[in-house]
């Protein structure tokens, strides 16, 4: 089959990876320049004036994203390579917190939970405790329970410590306000199902070079497009086919002749939402098609989003020698829940020593306030009194709210019309791994159809 995919992040070219391996024809339409969708890269101005590039945030994966290292290791990416992989490890500046040994799971999760350091024996029994409570519940939970309900009763130092870290980063939202069954879906994936499920796996390349620009070579080497600063502006039906209207002075004429048996919508849910309304209008497409468009479009269109900002720092200080970040303690005022030391990260880059990038999930302030706080939090925290400001990111679209219960829109739309991305029916929240996982069942589901 031809299909065309629109839109290059993380889902969209796992797509077109997964469809080519099974013998079909995708082609990809990416309205802007560069592949990767949300994660893109950006040039920061380092005090001295020298320039390098950076992501738009700082990203973390885990051992649990099997899709994820499975593409890398279909387009001959090895993965050890380009990221750093470490236990889990959440240490403040002081010492305390918790750090996973390395052995096999869920050892390394009950050791590491046993000897954390800063904790009662109390409290690290109660975590141990609940720990094993998730398990023979089969990490289930009832879908409208948030995070705090399902941790009700444990100390508050493992909820400041433990918990609201993971659920932030995890959901982008806090406890009181995430998905239960989502978050302890994570948890089982990383604690539970595999040994090295937990590792943390930081990026030393651009997330760009990660995955989605090696998969575009790997695509074009195997006789399939991808085709770069190429907007589709309409979606038009020919009998149970797809024809599309691009913005694009070379490929619109050839378009013209070119017919799609699929069409999947790999772009963002706004913009998937347009194009599924802007065809349901379309009298050549059957009328009971066109409701389920316009269905469809409105539950795209009403999920809420949250931000989350990274603020770019330049100090004299550096981090541990055998770990490129740190915990750090939100709170009013101190925003930050992570900083990275991305001079650790890239060793053999000069311009990269002394920059650091300190993540803000859930992001829900201005980026001046932000910075301040940041800067301040940095003096306070790590009695850093050098660090000076570079550039603050604020991604205000970066994730859906998984919220408890939350209506996701679903992947087939009908009429050979279908759609990935993270914040579609799932069991994972918005993450690299949520998108990689709708990009190939997508991708399985229109090679198959009506099969599981």
């Amino acid at each position: 089959m031809n299909i065309a995919i629109i839109g290059g992040g993380w889902a969209g070219m796992a797509a077109a990876v997964q469809l080519a391996r099974l013998g079909h024809q995708p082609q990809v339409f990416e309205a802007s320049r560069y592949l990767g969708g949300r994660a893109r890269a950006l040039t920061l101005e380092l005090p001295g004036g020298a320039r390098i590039e950076a992501d738009n945030g700082q990203h973390i994966l885990i051992g649990a994203y099997s899709e994820c290292l499975q593409l890398m290791q279909a387009i001959d990416l090895q993965s050890e390579q380009l990221m750093l992989r470490k236990p889990l490890t959440m240490r403040h500046a002081d010492g305390s917190g918790l750090a996973f040994p390395r052995l096999p799971a869920p050892l390394d999760a009950l050791l590491g939970i046993a000897c954390a350091s800063g904790w009662t024996l109390g409290e690290r029994a109660a975590l141990l405790a609940r720990a094993v409570r998730w398990r023979l519940q089969g990490f289930r939970c009832a879908e409208t329970a948030t995070v705090a309900d399902v941790c009700q009763g444990l100390p508050q130092r493992l909820m400041d410590e433990f918990i609201e870290p993971l659920c932030v980063s995890a959901l982008n939202l806090p406890a009181a306000q995430a998905s239960g069954s989502v978050f302890l879906q994570v948890l089982h994936d990383a604690l539970f199902a595999g040994t090295g499920g937990s590792h943390f796996l930081v990026p030393q390349c651009s997330l760009g070079e990660l995955f989605p620009m090696p998969a575009a070579q790997w695509l074009r080497r195997q006789g399939h497009a991808v085709h770069t600063g190429c907007r589709v502006q309409e979606l038009i039906p020919q009998g149970p086919q797809w024809r599309l209207h691009v913005q694009h002075a070379e490929l619109s004429p050839l378009l013209e002749q070119s017919r799609f048996d699929a069409v999947l919508l790999a772009c963002p849910p706004q913009e998937a939402a347009r194009l599924a309304l802007a065809a349901s209008e379309d009298e050549r497409l059957p009328a009971r098609d066109g409701v389920h468009f316009q269905r469809w479009a409105s539950e795209a269109q009403a999920l809420e989003h949250t931000a989350i900002a990274t603020v770019y720092a330049h100090t004299s200080h550096r981090l541990s020698r055998d770990l490129p970040w740190l915990a750090l303690r939100p709170g009013e005022h101190a925003p930050a829940q992570f900083v990275f030391d991305r001079g650790h990260l890239h060793a053999d880059d000069a311009h990269q020593q002394g920059l650091m990038a300190f993540v803000i999930s859930d992001c829900r302030l201005d980026r001046q306030t932000l910075q301040q706080q940041v800067l301040q939090q940095a003096c306070v925290q790590l009695n850093w009194s050098d660090i000076t400001p570079v550039q603050t990111v604020i991604e205000k679209r970066a994730t859906f709210a998984c919220t408890p219960a939350l209506k996701r829109p679903a992947m087939e739309l009908g009429h050979g019309l279908w759609a990935c991305g993270d914040y579609l029916e799932g069991p994972y929240p918005a993450t690299l791994e949520g998108a990689a996982r709708s990009g190939t069942a997508a991708a399985r589901a229109i090679a198959n159809p009506g099969q599981d």
